[in-house]
């Protein structure tokens, strides 16, 4: 990485683990005060003692982005607590996969809430926070990282809808992209495959199957290798965006 992020101020959502605790981690390492967010409270302070320990900052934030109340209020007690906004990381997110014929469509609601709208209001609280942060010390630039999936990329039978939140996700990132980079926010859109990780463990029984048969022979990524890669993505200099990176198993083919 070629710029530390000493000074500045992350928030990540989905912060309890996986993703996004392991791109806590990272960032601190890289001196940025970070702001964690989910729903488990208890797995947050854990993961906050971590950091501390290390010589880091870490804000507790228990909260449900999908609550558009709960989304402005994390983003703005990280303001008010930590100072500023330079970095959001949209991680939180679910996978729900399945036939969409005489499927529960209480999934198909979750993962729209999550995916979607959760990102959507934590992106609309942040923006005026980053913009003021890319026109400031110390780095003149911010950045807005959204986490979707090899599945945003590339629909497959039993994974419609999951598909569709993903898509929406990379449509959002890029027309946002166009609107605020000439004001140096950057958005990033990140796509990772097969990862070893909690976001498939909700799926139903047969569903889990699925996945295993599909992904017996591949070595799945870890998600400090998701969190190296947005780490990269944050650090690079204030001139040089990354738009977009699709992060597979080298034995996974699509």
């Amino acid at each position: 990485m070629s710029d530390r992020l000493d000074g500045t101020v992350a928030l990540v959502t989905g912060a309890s683990s996986g993703i996004g605790e392991a791109t806590a981690v990272a960032l601190a390492d890289q001196g940025a005060a970070v702001a964690l967010v989910a729903r488990r409270a208890e797995r947050l302070e854990e993961l906050a003692g971590k950091i501390r320990d290390d010589g880091g900052t870490a804000l507790v934030l228990a909260g449900d982005v999908t609550v558009e109340r709960q989304a402005r209020e994390v983003v703005e007690r990280t303001v008010t607590e930590l100072g500023r906004l330079d970095t959001l990381i949209n991680n939180a997110g679910v996978m729900l996969l399945g036939p969409v014929v005489g499927a529960p469509v209480e999934e198909w609601q979750r993962m729209v809430e999550v995916n979607v709208l959760g990102l959507l209001y934590c992106a609309h609280a942040a923006l005026p926070h980053l913009l003021s942060a890319a026109d400031d010390d110390p780095r003149h630039v911010a950045d807005l990282v959204n986490i979707s999936s090899v599945a945003g990329r590339v629909a497959r039978s039993g994974s419609a809808v999951y598909n569709a939140t993903k898509h929406g996700v990379g449509a959002f990132s890029e027309g946002l992209r166009q609107e605020v980079t000439g004001r140096h926010v950057r958005v990033s859109l990140v796509e990772p495959g097969a990862t070893d990780t909690e976001l498939s463990g909700h799926n139903r029984p047969e569903v889990l199957e699925g996945i295993k048969k599909r992904f017996s022979g591949v070595e799945r990524m870890r998600a400090e290798d998701i969190a190296d890669a947005i780490g990269y993505v944050v650090t690079r200099p204030r001139h040089v965006a990354v738009n977009e990176m699709l992060i597979r198993p080298t034995e996974q083919t699509n």
